[in-house]
């Protein structure tokens, strides 16, 4: 099968779609199908792939690309990218990353566009909330993780409490993890945390820990990724994940679980699929109530190990190899 895999943004960047779009990539590379990518992307390739990635194409070169393909996937719909499909005739399947929306759920014309054009089109969802949002039908598919990268490490000592990854901007709540720190104080329970990652609220959340008597408790690393960041994670016994706003998913707490930690995170959007019964959620935006759930994690031995004994099942369904299997499923069924 000939797939073109349309990834608005793509490697070098660094986000979930971008990773997704590159284990799929690879993946259906691997099982047999010829795979280009085409994305908005600059930058340079990585020497292993096996695939072809064609930069900012033309739209005489977009037109071709889709020409050549048997298959049209775009991982995340993209309005820039779907005009070709109105001269050439290919199957299309869009997997939807994210709401169609703007950021306060209000629609631009753009996104009314999108919703309207997705009835002619085999629509995948990464979450059941994505899903509902959707007016149309769609299956539902998970993100996967890099297993091959984030798996358990006996070798490093799981000696640290809570753990955040991710940028450092207030949609991520990162304050409110600060903030449930020092209630956790207060009440009787110092734990440790460490943020992992950058971002324009940095120095606000170091004068926040400073103001609340918590920044002795707290370790700012910056940046993490590789290997160094699975032993990072290996090395916690919490990550929290606690967002303001809804996440459509969150891969992050897939890499968590499978270095071995119970995840804390909010409770709307698709983040409770990604953390499935491997961890607690609690309400967006409630600082107590993220307390309470870390507590809990901490505290509660029996109760832990119960949540981790979770973890083999349920990242079995977000390997690389068994989401590509669920697509290629999907692919087969509408090709003519």
């Amino acid at each position: 099968m000939k797939i073109l895999l349309s990834s608005y943004a793509f490697y070098p960047n660094i986000g979930g779609i971008e990773s997704v779009s590159e284990l799929l990539a690879n993946e259906f590379v691997r099982l047999g199908h010829e795979v280009r990518v085409i994305t908005q992307t600059p930058g340079a390739d990585r020497e292993e792939w096996k695939f072809e990635v064609l930069r900012k194409p033309s739209a005489r070169g977009l037109l071709r690309a889709v020409q050549w393909c048997d298959l049209f996937f775009q991982n995340n719909i993209s309005l820039q990218s779907l005009w070709p499909l109105l001269l050439v005739r290919r199957p299309w399947v869009v997997t939807h990353q994210t709401w169609i929306s703007r950021l306060d759920r209000s629609f631009g014309w753009q996104d009314y566009l999108k919703r309207f054009f997705l009835r002619a089109a085999t629509n995948v969802s990464i979450s059941r909330a994505i899903a509902k949002s959707l007016p149309v039908g769609s299956e539902i598919i998970p993100n996967p993780y890099r297993d091959d990268l984030f798996y358990p490490m006996p070798e490093v000592a799981r000696e640290k409490d809570l753990v955040f990854l991710g940028r450092l901007v207030s949609d991520k709540g990162t304050d409110l993890l600060v903030e449930a720190v020092h209630l956790l104080k207060e009440s009787g329970l110092t734990v440790s945390l460490t943020v992992i990652g950058s971002g324009p609220e940095e120095m606000g959340l170091k004068a926040q820990a400073k103001m609340l008597g918590v920044a002795s408790q707290m370790d700012f690393v910056g940046p993490k990724s590789g290997v160094e960041l699975a032993q990072l994670l290996n090395g916690h016994r919490v990550l929290a994940v606690p967002s303001r706003w809804a996440e459509p998913f969150g891969i992050v707490a897939l890499e968590g679980i499978a270095c071995g930690c119970v995840v804390v995170g909010s409770q709307e959007g698709g983040l409770p699929d990604a953390i499935g019964p491997c961890g607690l959620t609690f309400s967006n935006g409630s600082a107590p109530e993220l307390a309470a759930a870390i507590r809990e994690s901490l505290t509660d031995a029996g109760r832990l190990e119960q949540l981790r004994v979770c973890a083999q099942e349920h990242l079995a369904h977000h390997t690389a190899r068994a989401v590509a299997a669920a697509y290629l499923e999907i692919f087969q069924r509408v090709l003519p």
